[in-house]
């Protein structure tokens, strides 16, 4: 698929995310937990190209198995465009093309990009003008990840992940990220996380309705030290996708055997995040990765959040 933009069109790119640390509350009634969470957005882009219709549709490219994205309102671009819509009293569709890069179901925020791509992209084909912190109001509506995408840089997100803060981080950090082709579900991840601490007893009568991101993370990041950054990572997730997935436990050994700082599964996962020294340092662990028959990707963050190519 083409996504060379022409008269009466929108290109809107989005980048992926990174959760450089994850803490998770207990679970509530109403089924979600408290998240303390540093997002960082890197250089593994969505792109999105929108164009005037008189009904809503998606198509995608870019991977493998096309029947793991949904074309109707389970898709989050579609329901960002609808709301959008529904929103500002717009009576005309959209054509959405999604060229994927992110993987399907890894816990780096591709769907959420996408969101937040269709409502940039949106916002300015149907001349609506929304204002930023409205774009942001309506992205919170579809998802925790969905107003950091629009944002970009790199952010605490407390509450569900939503409340986002810019967080002060100096300089560039490259990781190598091990991807794979079968994905993992954030729903089954969070219970499975639920029945580890329910196992040790150790979940709360009472969660709390927030938490807090360490101080050492936040130092961390100020300084723009990847090997100070590398001691302070942590995903409280990571446990429960190890427990789905025991292989990338052994992806993580892999890449610190080969010269990562440190190594943590992205989100819900599957995806493997590797902290490395920089981009040299970044491209010998993917080198080494590589010989090794993964399929390593270089990255750098912070990159900045959803923005319109043409």
């Amino acid at each position: 698929m083409s996504l060379t933009a022409s008269a009466g069109t929108v290109h809107v790119r989005a980048p992926g995310k990174i959760n450089v640390y994850l803490g998770v509350g207990g679970r509530h009634d109403d089924g979600y937990h408290a998240l303390a969470t540093v997002f960082q957005a890197v250089s593994l882009y969505e792109d999105v190209v929108a164009r005037h219709a008189d009904d809503f549709s998606i198509t995608v490219s870019g991977v493998d198995d096309v029947g793991s994205v949904p074309l109707d309102d389970r898709n989050l671009a579609m329901r960002a465009a609808k709301l959008l819509a529904a929103a500002t009293e717009y009576d005309g569709g959209v054509a959405l093309e999604i060229r994927k890069n992110v993987p399907v179901a890894g816990g780096m925020g591709g769907g959420s990009a996408d969101a937040a791509a269709a409502l940039v992209a949106c916002d300015a084909l149907w001349g609506t003008g929304l204002s930023p912190a409205r774009l942001h109001d309506l992205a919170a509506r579809l998802g925790a990840d969905v107003p950091f995408a629009l944002h970009g840089g790199t952010a605490v997100g407390t509450g569900r992940g939503d409340q986002l803060n810019p967080a002060l981080a100096r300089g560039r950090l490259d990781w190598v990220l091990v991807t794979s082709e079968e994905g993992l579900s954030t729903p089954v991840v969070y219970d499975r996380l639920d029945r580890l601490r329910e196992q040790r007893g150790a979940l709360a009568d009472d969660p709390p309705l927030s938490l807090d991101v360490p101080i050492p993370v936040l130092q961390a990041l100020r300084s723009g030290d990847a090997a100070q950054l590398s001691m302070t990572l942590l995903n409280d997730l990571q446990e429960a996708a190890v427990y789905e997935r025991p292989d990338l436990d052994a992806a993580i050994r892999q890449g610190v055997d080969a010269g990562a700082l440190a190594g943590i599964v992205s989100g819900s996962g599957p995806t493997v995040a590797l902290l490395c020294t920089g981009p040299e340092g970044a491209q010998d662990v993917q080198s080494v990765l590589r010989d090794a028959g993964l399929d390593p990707l270089h990255v750098h963050g912070p990159v900045p959040g959803a923005r319109i190519i043409s």
